[in-house]
């Protein structure tokens, strides 16, 4: 009787037994019911659970430590692939170059510092030649082009500038002076690309041989096919030494910043020769240095009072601007290197060990003695024929008539042709304006027309670098 009444009681407080669908729920639940009935099974279950999680929270300790472990192992430096992780970022432009780790031997970098029409480009050669050497002719020329007409002074810092991502191989930098909506720069639309020899030679083309010494025939050069900067990035980072020669630099305290950086090596070779001569190259070769002549002389003081030298039985002709223009630019040029001569004399502790003068009138009278000082100071070898080629270059029989052409010649008259050209009054122009370079680095001034003429007697003494 009184199960009755319970089973009653209990279909009054189910309201899933009018649906016959949810039978099996009804089971379900029972079950469900008779185990919270049993204390003892809960506990247990509650014990396994506790187990399992004590478990789960000591592997997630395990390897949260081993995750930090490894990552400490890590940040310290691997020698397996430490030259790895720095050719990883090292082509682009980051201002991680400045705090990336230091190499085991660094890479010597070279600038050859000089001015235009001073034997710079047979000069350039010389390194252009070497097979551990990759060389840029003029990159900042892009600079001045881009910018023009910006006076050479204002240019100064945007050179270094250049100069700091070229050392880094990195060669993006060429793009900020292409032209708004130009192509991509590619190898061939470097400056001087087609005579150089890395660019010309494979793997990037395989029309010359790197370690193979001799000259690029441009029109052969013209006809590779042009490669990313990219490429050329990863070729830059295959040689120990990077030379570059440029004009565009007119003072060695400009370099100062670099050559102060730690993680960068820079030597500086001062291409210097006679500033007449200099005068009388750049009077003949106006026409294609207008632009920067304008932008040199741009950069003379303007407060400065200029006494003009002028010949009474002189008649005006037509090239007398540009002749003014080319030795005017003289002032400027002249200025500037007394300030580098200055330094180079007393040298601040960045510069000590590092900078090394080379007078291009005793290169070509003894270019293989020179040339092994050179290469000696660059921390490079010579060998046989690189030093061939420099004597070749300086001994030849004629003198070339085009300008910016590296070709054989005889350099040794050459470096004195301009004591038959200039006229006197020229000559007593470009040495008041240089009397200081010219006493430092040797150079003998002339008191007449006729001793300018008189070949016989050498105007070079011993420099005082």
């Amino acid at each position: 009787m009184r199960g009755k009444q319970y089973h009653r009681q209990l279909k009054l407080t189910a309201p899933w037994e009018n649906d016959a669908g949810y039978g099996r729920k009804l089971k379900t639940h029972r079950n469900h019911t008779k185990i919270i009935a049993q204390p003892g099974i809960v506990m247990k279950v509650l014990r396994r659970k506790r187990i399992v999680l004590f478990i789960a929270y000591f592997l997630l300790l395990v390897l949260t430590m081993l995750n930090l472990a490894n990552y400490k192992w890590t940040k310290v430096p691997q020698q397996c692939n430490h030259q790895m992780r720095i050719a990883s970022y090292q082509g682009r432009s980051d201002i991680r170059f400045l705090y990336r780790p230091y190499l085991a031997k660094k890479r010597q970098l070279v600038y050859v510092l000089t001015t235009w029409r001073s034997g710079s480009s047979f000069f350039g050669e010389l390194f252009n030649q070497h097979p551990e050497v990759f060389f840029l002719y003029e990159p900042m020329w892009h600079i001045w082009q881009k910018l023009y007409p910006g006076d050479a002074v204002s240019l100064q810092g945007a050179a270094r500038d250049m100069l700091s991502s070229l050392y880094r191989c990195d060669l993006s930098v060429f793009q900020l002076y292409n032209s708004p909506g130009g192509k991509n720069f590619t190898s061939l639309g470097l400056f001087g690309a087609s005579l150089n020899k890395v660019v010309c030679s494979y793997p990037l083309c395989s029309a010359y041989r790197k370690e193979v010494v001799g000259m690029v025939d441009d029109k052969v050069c013209k006809k590779c096919p042009p490669q990313s900067l990219r490429l050329l990035e990863e070729e830059c980072l295959k040689y120990s030494t990077i030379v570059i020669k440029g004009v565009r630099i007119l003072d060695v305290n400009v370099l100062a910043p670099l050559m102060e950086d730690p993680s960068l090596d820079v030597k500086v070779v001062h291409l210097v020769r006679d500033p007449r001569a200099v005068a009388n190259s750049r009077i003949k070769s106006r026409h294609g240095l207008i632009r920067e002549n304008l932008q040199v002389v741009r950069s003379r003081d303007p407060k400065l009072r200029r006494i003009p030298f002028v010949d009474p039985n002189h008649k005006a002709n037509k090239k007398d601007g540009s002749d003014y223009h080319s030795i005017g630019a003289m002032e400027v040029i002249c200025e500037r290197t007394s300030r580098t001569l200055r330094t180079a004399l007393n040298p601040p502790s960045w510069l000590k060990g590092k900078y090394m003068a080379v007078r291009y009138e005793d290169l070509v009278e003894n270019p293989v003695k020179i040339l092994r000082n050179i290469y000696r100071f660059a921390n490079l070898t010579t060998n046989h024929d690189i030093e061939w080629f420099a004597l070749n270059m300086t001994s030849g029989s004629s003198s070339s008539s085009k300008p910016f052409i590296v070709s054989s010649r005889n350099a040794t008259q050459a470096a004195s042709a301009w004591r038959t050209v200039l006229s006197i009054q020229q000559i007593k122009q470009v040495e008041d304006y240089c009397h200081h370079s010219m006493a430092v680095l040797g150079y003998d001034r002339v008191r007449t027309a006729g001793e300018a003429k008189d070949l016989s007697k050498s105007l070079l003494t011993v420099s005082k670098l």
